[in-house]
């Protein structure tokens, strides 16, 4: 692979997840992609707002997830939010079917990242909805820990 350096430093996170889902397991999966959508993740282009996992005929699926249009793609382009497959083996995909069974509980993309044989892998959670209350809770740990960072600081 010629453009070696680079790829590491690729690392969209969800940001909205860990503070709307209770995190319960994790799973990293491979992601079916076009070329141009390799590309466009190379370049950054693309982020997990809103981006939801589904399980579909034994196969796990990212829905909403955005890929920019590559710049220098032809009319072969890719649409920006279609449903991408995602590879896990099938010991996960049974695990993550039989959990999203039960009322409350989704799969979450939390990271997109490129590994170091510069490959597109996508960090999958199982996440349990928190409630409002929970929320709340969370914002003021949040709080509380930059009171205590900013106290150590001066």
């Amino acid at each position: 692979m010629a453009a070696g350096n680079n790829h590491n430093t690729i690392n969209i996170k969800n940001r909205k997840a860990t503070f709307d889902y209770e995190i319960i397991e994790t799973f990293t999966a491979g992601i079916v992609l076009t070329g141009t959508e390799i590309k466009s993740i190379r370049q950054g282009k693309c982020g997990l707002t809103d981006t939801y996992g589904m399980v579909v005929n034994g196969e796990v699926w990212v829905k909403n997830m955005y890929i920019a249009e590559y710049s220098y793609g032809s009319y072969n382009n890719h649409s920006t939010h279609r449903d991408r497959k995602l590879l896990l083996n099938r010991k996960e995909i049974r695990r993550i079917a039989r959990d999203t069974q039960q009322p409350g509980i989704a799969i979450v993309p939390l990271r997109l990242f490129i590994n170091e044989r510069g490959l597109a892998k996508i960090v999958i959670a199982l996440g349990r909805g928190k409630r409002q209350y929970d929320k709340r809770q969370s914002i003021k740990e949040r709080e509380d820990k930059r009171t205590i960072d900013r106290m150590f600081k001066h």
